[in-house]
């Protein structure tokens, strides 16, 4: 009897280790430790629908380089610290993207006091609106804050964050895109020192919600919110203690706030976010939680359906010493694996596979 077990466990010791089984489970390079099977491997397909096929198709669309490439592109200017010229030149250099891609433009303009300081001084932010075809007076917000702090790049905090809405908006920019719903980008400023832009956006314009300016002309300057999605920190989580390598079960973190006046609304929200997870990321699982803090969509949480996408959540893991690189010179963009930045593409599949569904977002052939 013992010689058989020996051998039945040779064969396993064999089989484990053999070069086919290990080549197999380093296959992915996508995600390490996730072995060759993709996400949906792993946690089961889904059949596809018509719809979901045509979502898929869209969300296809969005770019793994094109992403980095974007948050290159905001590391360029450093931490982008508000109230800094290195902060006027990202806010420009935003624009000019969005700009570049078809969007017309627009900046809210706010008063900010600075810490320790009784005057005034002026800030801006910028945003583009893909306009809906059908009912463009009621639209999503995505948005992320371009501002950062430290003195490193602020490559996480928060390019990675404004480049996956920016990414967005490039693809849902093509011609043959069509919005039933309008599709708003907004990039703020001064998180950093309290969501004073994000605060200011809501102040200035809540209360111009689905008014048709001018009459009869239908355009809607501020289309009735139906949601908001922040992205806010996408790219690291490496478990706690914090390990050298991206933790095994890193996922995109999907977080409402149960204390807020539209605690349901903003549940029902993160759930479509979750499914959309589940159909549309290629990587990395998702996963849902009720305490969303400290972010641009908390202003917004007791007017509309809020969430926010992250790498951690916020209070329970970033808020206790999960990322080593918050608000430190060593949020660099060398700091980051390719598996760090695809955490960060997947949040943007999941984001786009979601909108794409609630806006009635559709490729339309072209007529010759």
């Amino acid at each position: 009897m013992l010689r058989s077990a020996l051998k039945i466990l040779s064969i396993v010791v064999f089989w484990v280790f053999s070069p086919s089984v290990v080549d197999a489970q380093e296959e992915n390079p996508n995600r390490p430790g996730l072995g060759n099977r993709g996400l949906r491997g792993i946690l089961g397909g889904i059949e596809f629908a018509v719809a979901d096929s045509a979502r898929q198709r869209l969300v296809n669309r969005l770019d793994f380089d094109s992403y980095k490439g974007l948050i290159r592109g905001l590391t360029q200017f450093g931490d982008r610290e508000q109230g800094t010229a290195r902060n006027a030149a990202a806010v420009d250099w935003i624009e000019d993207q969005l700009r570049s891609w078809g969007y017309e433009t627009e900046r809210l303009h706010y008063q900010y006091t600075p810490r320790g300081s009784d005057q005034f001084e002026p800030r801006e932010e910028v945003f583009a609106t893909k306009v809906g075809d059908g009912t463009p007076e009621e639209m999503y917000i995505l948005g992320a804050h371009m501002d950062g702090r430290g003195g490193g790049e602020a490559a996480n905090d928060d390019a990675s964050g404004t480049a996956l809405v920016m990414e967005i908006a490039r693809v849902l920019a093509a011609p043959d895109v069509k919005s039933n719903r309008s599709i708003r980008f907004a990039l703020w400023n001064n998180e950093e020192t309290g969501l004073n832009g994000s605060y200011a956006y809501v102040e200035q314009r809540a209360p111009r919600q689905g008014i048709e300016d001018p009459i009869g002309s239908g355009r809607y300057p501020e289309p009735t919110w139906l949601g908001m999605i922040q992205h806010d920190m996408m790219m690291w989580d490496h478990g706690n203690p914090v390990t050298y390598d991206q933790a095994l079960d890193a996922d995109v973190d999907i977080e409402f706030q149960l204390n807020s006046e539209m605690a349901r609304e903003s549940a029902a929200l993160a759930l479509e976010l979750l499914n959309a997870n589940r159909m549309h990321a290629s990587d990395y699982p998702a996963a849902m939680s009720n305490a969303m803090s400290n972010t641009d969509s908390t202003p917004f949480m007791d007017f509309v359906a809020s969430v926010s996408l992250r790498e951690n959540r916020r209070l329970y893991e970033t808020g206790n010493t999960a990322n080593p690189h918050w608000h430190q010179p060593s949020d660099l963009f060398v700091t980051f694996s390719d598996a760090d930045f695809r955490l960060g593409f997947n949040a943007a599949q999941t984001t786009l596979g979601a909108v794409t569904k609630l806006a009635s977002i559709e490729i339309v052939p072209s007529v010759n």
